[in-house]
């Protein structure tokens, strides 16, 4: 008898542990850690997934839940762990090339997170994606000029151009993912 309440509480607690917000954003913020590693290095900027995780840190976890988990990613990578791109860490990594990039993430979740809620439609969805995306782009963009290359020519081309079709395929396939996964998953907020 004492053992099936063990295993009773246990199962509890684990279903209580997955159903936490804490649990989600803890969850998105290691997933960006992750999808930092799957990169192509490019200078000065590398492609990685971590936008696509973004987008999809929003869209499941909202507005700020989302942003959280994306605030808690830089936190963890400006404190020292090697989870920034190409395993960089530390805070000299947020006043590099790619600072404005990681930067505008939290900004990017909300984003989505806040249109998502107003819609649940693909259109709006694939748009607020874009959005976040642009943001994304437009400040590491901006921030890569100010603080790095000090041309805009090059800035836009190196750090935006470059991205362009990176861009829309990570919009549609984190479009895909999270409309897959809504269906069989209630919105993590």
């Amino acid at each position: 008898m004492r053992t099936s309440s063990n295993s009773l509480t246990f199962t509890q607690l684990m279903i209580s542990v997955k159903e936490s917000k804490l649990f989600w954003i803890i969850s998105f913020s290691i997933l960006t850690a992750i999808s930092a590693q799957i990169s192509i290095p490019v200078q000065p900027v590398p492609f990685t997934l971590q936008t696509m995780i973004v987008l999809l840190a929003g869209a499941f976890l909202g507005a700020k839940n989302g942003a959280f988990s994306q605030l808690l990613y830089i936190f963890l990578g400006a404190i020292g762990l090697p989870i920034f791109a190409d395993g960089a860490f530390g805070f000299a990594r947020l006043i590099g090339p790619t600072g404005g990039y990681l930067l505008a993430f939290p900004i990017a979740a909300y984003l989505v997170g806040y249109l998502t809620g107003k819609s649940q439609k693909y259109v709006f969805v694939v748009i607020s994606m874009f959005i976040a995306e642009l943001v994304i782009i437009s400040v590491g963009t901006f921030y890569l000029y100010a603080s790095y290359l000090h041309n805009i020519a090059e800035a836009v081309k190196a750090g935006a151009a470059i991205f362009t079709v990176w861009m829309v395929i990570k919009v549609f396939a984190a479009a895909s993912i999270f409309f897959t996964v809504a269906k069989k998953q209630h919105k993590l907020q």
